[in-house]
């Protein structure tokens, strides 16, 4: 399940032009998810892809998110949760696909890296870089499913991939 995060708020500065006094806005996490959906995340042609660029924000060594563009526009903290709910509701949303339908999205993943099928099926199933798309805090019986599905999806496109006469 997803977890409900707190929505915490930024207080945040502007300046009017007119009679140059501060204001304060407070900025929810929503406002930034929304623009992280709309901004970012839309350009991303599936689902895999949308998670491995979530999971790509995330410090390896600290488990913090960061993205410039939002932290700049936001503030930093405020960032880091919207990361961190977009993160978790996509491998939530990854998670629960049928085992054809992540086929068919971890295909389509495969073709906008452009790298070469069988050396990139290959690598995915020897090193299992998906891993690291797995959130923090993030049930642990959905994590073993989507590593195990991930999995069975590689041999899928591992058998398309081979020759015709090699299946009989």
């Amino acid at each position: 399940m997803v977890r409900d995060l707190p929505k915490p708020h930024r207080v945040g500065l502007e300046w009017s032009r007119v009679s140059m006094s501060a204001t304060v806005r407070l900025v929810p996490v929503q406002e930034v998810y929304d623009d992280l959906l709309n901004r970012t995340l839309s350009r991303i042609s599936c689902d895999l892809g949308r998670l491995i660029y979530l999971a790509s924000t995330r410090d390896y060594n600290t488990g913090n998110y960061y993205h410039e563009g939002l932290a700049s526009r936001f503030s930093p903290e405020v960032a880091r949760k919207a990361l961190e709910m977009a993160h978790r509701q996509a491998f939530y949303k990854v998670s629960g696909f049928s085992l054809e339908d992540l086929a068919s999205d971890l295909e389509a993943y495969l073709r906008s890296t452009r790298e070469n099928p069988q050396e990139f099926l290959r690598t995915w199933q020897k090193l299992e870089p998906y891993r690291i798309a797995i959130p923090t805090e993030v049930n642990l019986t959905v994590a073993r499913l989507f590593t195990s599905n991930l999995r069975l999806a590689l041999a899928i496109l591992r058998f398309r991939q081979e020759p015709r006469q090699s299946h009989r």
